[in-house]
């Protein structure tokens, strides 16, 4: 990435986060915010961090080094995007102050600039009609803490090329991120599944079935503890898709529409695909691979075992 040069307009932590992870992958950015004043001490504030983040064994030892090299902050936004193949924008979740930041920096961008937002769910296609150019425009939705986070949707609207999706992808890959291509839609994947579930497990505590402690101690130790090794296709595969069904019907005793068996899984039940012990499912996972991939899951789940261990409890109270 060292002929590439990047911008991120909106300098909190989730902007500075991503000029941090920019930086390290080789990347100039220029660094804006509402006034230079800003900028200049957020600047400040990521170099105080990355000290911090080298000193816990996060960043590599040069990072403070390598981020102040790279990272700039700016007079103002059009300064920044002036020079930029790829510019960030990560300013506050309100689509009048998207739509506005966006106006500025189309206007001041080069033509063939790519521009990336930050949104955690507003739909890309209604930002879209505030930026010159829209065909270069997507969004580019990395997590907090940005860092650290490995996933990032890659979300195109009605008219983004395939080249403006192709090289923002190439940008963030740099940065060593994991991406995923959504389809525009609100809230995104992420957004959609977190708070889905944010919305259940809330219901729980207020029907008093359980305390929230005793909520978040269920999902960190159960289904939880193996999202970080397999979604939630995966894991249905590996159960049984036709346990699912049963589970559903089961459900459906109380909750006959929120818990509507999903057409697909009938139709995958019907058909005799139950998951990896037919060979077939969502992922259509080879039955001669389930040995292996139950190895590996075991592995997995005594590893992530031992590392929570060695990590001890989170200082929550």
């Amino acid at each position: 990435m060292s002929s590439m040069t990047a911008a991120v307009v909106g300098s909190g932590y989730m902007g500075g986060g991503i000029a941090q992870m920019l930086a390290l992958s080789g990347v100039p950015v220029s660094l804006a915010d509402v006034t230079a004043e800003i900028a200049a001490a957020n600047h400040e504030r990521l170099l105080e961090e990355a000290r911090q983040f080298v000193a816990d064994g996060l960043f590599p030892a040069d990072a403070v080094e390598r981020i102040r090299a790279l990272v700039t902050p700016a007079a103002s936004v059009e300064d920044a995007v002036a020079g930029a193949d790829f510019i960030e924008e990560a300013v506050p979740e309100k689509i009048e102050i998207k739509h506005a930041t966006l106006r500025r920096i189309s206007e001041a961008a080069r033509p063939d600039a790519v521009i990336g937002s930050n949104t955690s769910t507003i739909q890309i296609g209604a930002l879209a009609t505030a930026v010159v150019g829209p065909e270069r425009f997507l969004g580019v939705h990395f997590s907090n803490p940005a860092p650290f986070i490995p996933g990032v949707e890659l979300i195109p609207h009605a008219t983004t090329t395939a080249e403006a999706v192709d090289l923002a992808e190439s940008v963030v890959r740099a940065t060593g991120k994991q991406t995923a291509r959504i389809s525009d839609s609100v809230g995104f994947v992420l957004n959609r599944l977190q708070y889905a579930l944010f919305t259940e497990a809330s219901e729980i505590v207020e029907e008093g079935i359980a305390t929230a402690e005793d909520v978040d101690t269920i999902v960190r130790t159960t289904f939880g503890f193996r999202l970080p090794f397999f979604g939630p296709f995966a894991i249905a595969d590996m159960a049984g898709l036709d346990v699912y069904a049963f589970c559903y019907e089961s459900l459906q005793t109380r909750w006959p529409e929120r818990f509507a068996t999903p057409r697909s899984l009938a139709d995958h039940v019907a058909a005799g695909h139950l998951g990896t012990k037919s060979g077939a499912g969502y992922l259509d996972v080879p039955a001669e691979r389930t040995a292996e991939l139950v190895a590996y899951r075991n592995r997995a789940y005594v590893a992530m075992s031992k590392l929570l261990d060695e990590l001890g409890p989170p200082p929550l109270g």
